[in-house]
């Protein structure tokens, strides 16, 4: 397995080293112009770190708006993977994360070395990975996709070549039943999506008639059945924001809604629920290891930082390429920029 995570020198900064009266975000906005970066948060990110970002988003897009500046630093407020997308397009700059231990269970559960046996075991197959894995799974996949045009890319497939599906099973299954495409799936999920309990959401849903579910294909089938939508994280935010309806159920990680109250503060969000009832288990565990402390810190030491060796950046911006080639017919949103 590549390493793909420089951690911090011996001698660097820790969070003991921070004055404790020092103003987090004035310190990051300072260093934010004294490095010249820009600072990215994903939609699933704490709400104060959302606001501090230049842009919020997907993954995909926040690494492609990020390319597009003149910034010398990315500092990518997310998890592993994302942090090396960001660098796969953008090598000459430098990109750091929070928190090296910011990972993935999709990511986690798709290892490079199972994942060519994988495909070994199935040579006549093409390989369509989800972005939620690492540079070395991307380098072994033929083209990459997200939430959002996982279905669009599997229809322009020739219909004649069967197909591999990784690391998320429930993507893979709701792009099979959308396309008509018989999928072999990877037996990969997200631990975060897995909590929602259909049970549950039948009880809330009795609470609140008129409310509508938006629901991201990352979810089991039993959730993704009671949807009024089914979506990425970008595209169940564009829902809730133009349907004329004023009560939405949200099943996907709840951190979105901070986006959704901002930019529809009339509107009422509810987090789907868990098996016990509560919403809670669905925050992400990994996306919350990231605090403005580390940030700060990040930023200081630059580190944790991404680091590709060049020949498997090149491996893995191939399925990358063939993606936005691919879906090039329909306009891929951008990470918006922060109104905060």
């Amino acid at each position: 397995m590549t390493e793909t995570v420089i951690l911090p020198s011996p001698g660097a900064l820790t969070e003991a080293d921070i004055d404790p009266t020092l103003d987090m975000v004035e310190a990051i906005n300072r260093l934010r112009r004294e490095k010249n970066a820009v600072i990215l948060a994903h939609y699933y990110q704490e709400g104060e770190i959302q606001d501090l970002a230049d842009f919020v988003g997907d993954s995909l897009d926040l690494s492609r708006k990020a390319a597009a500046t003149s910034a010398d630093m990315i500092v990518f407020c997310g998890v592993r993977f994302m942090g090396e997308v960001a660098k796969i397009l953008s090598p000459g700059k430098v990109v750091v994360i929070p928190d090296a231990e910011a990972g993935c269970s999709l990511e986690e559960s798709c290892r490079a070395d199972a994942f060519k046996a994988f495909r070994d075991k199935n040579p006549d197959h093409l390989a369509v990975t989800y972005i939620n894995c690492s540079a070395e799974v991307k380098a072994l996949s033929d083209v990459i996709v997200t939430s959002s045009n996982a279905e669009l890319i599997v229809n322009s497939l020739p219909k004649d070549k069967p197909i591999l599906f990784a690391p998320d099973r429930h993507l893979g299954a709701w792009v099979a039943r959308r396309t008509g495409r018989d999928l072999t799936l990877w037996p990969g999920s997200c631990i975060i999506h897995e909590q929602f309990s259909e049970k549950e959401l039948i009880k809330l849903k009795v609470r609140h008639p008129n409310a509508k579910v938006a629901a991201h294909p990352e979810c089991p089938d039993a959730i993704l059945t009671h949807a009024d939508h089914v979506g990425s994280t970008r595209g169940i935010l564009d829902y809730v924001l133009n349907h004329p309806g004023s009560e939405f159920i949200i099943a996907t990680e709840p951190h979105i809604i901070h986006q959704m109250q901002k930019a529809a503060p009339n509107k009422t969000f509810i987090p789907a629920p868990g098996a016990d009832g509560g919403c809670s288990c669905a925050d992400c565990p990994f996306m919350a290891k990231n605090t403005l402390e580390k940030i700060y810190l990040a930023m200081m030491n630059a580190a944790p930082a991404i680091t590709i060796p060049e020949e498997l950046r090149v491996q893995a911006l191939k399925p990358l390429e063939r993606m936005l080639e691919l879906s090039a017919s329909v306009p891929m949103s951008s990470g918006a920029p922060n109104a905060a």
